[in-house]
């Protein structure tokens, strides 16, 4: 966890919990930096760039969160310099319950998941909504090559604080297309086996 991060979620009422079960010291020590905001660095930025997926955390004028699914190729969620991301928004079931929260609180939160290495990524961020109609290039410029979707939108997001949870309780989850290479191996595995056994029973018949 970045001291940061530390300071943006560590509030007065969740210090009374840690409080209470003996775990205040040790996280404390985690805020006293300065106030600035994280940079994005080589690590943060490959994660970043390996994944399809993400969940994204936007508030309503309710005061309810809405968490929804952003999805598209490996690596449309974009690392643009240390402190920003963006990623083309494409067209869905236009509800536009994340677009129209945005109107009224900038603030949102990323979960990035790697199920196959149990590994997360938390973000804290402002986003800012640039419409296909008045910046088609920069809209252009989010896209994944080959990956054909409808593009409404890009959203930027100014990187506030981030943290690596423990990999604790994550249930190891693999891509199918993994999944299916590595089926695919051990089917030929099999069958040369296979063809072994029969060549082996052919050769003791014949003795």
């Amino acid at each position: 966890m970045t001291g940061h991060y530390a300071q943006v979620a560590f509030t007065d009422a969740v210090r009374e919990h840690r409080r209470a079960h003996g775990s205040l010291r040790s996280y404390e020590r985690m805020a006293q930096v300065p106030d600035v905001a994280d940079s994005i660095g080589p690590d943060e930025a490959w994660f970043i760039s390996e994944r399809d997926s993400f969940y994204l955390a936007t508030v309503g004028e309710t005061g309810w969160p809405y968490i929804q699914h952003r999805g598209g190729a490996p690596g449309f969620l974009k690392v643009l310099d240390a402190h920003t991301l963006g990623f083309a928004d494409f067209r869905g079931n236009k509800q536009y319950i994340s677009r129209g929260n945005l109107d009224h609180n900038e603030r949102v939160s990323l979960f990035l998941m790697d199920y196959a290495a149990q590994a997360r990524m938390k973000i804290f961020g402002r986003a800012r909504v640039v419409e296909a109609a008045e910046d088609p290039d920069l809209v252009a410029s989010l896209m994944v090559e080959g990956y054909r979707a409808q593009p409404e939108r890009a959203v930027l997001i100014e990187v506030e604080a981030f943290d690596w949870n423990c990999r604790q309780h994550i249930p190891p989850l693999y891509p199918r297309a993994a999944v299916a290479e590595a089926m695919q191996g051990l089917r030929a595995r099999i069958a040369e086996l296979e063809g072994e056994i029969a060549r082996l029973r052919t050769d003791s018949a014949g003795d």
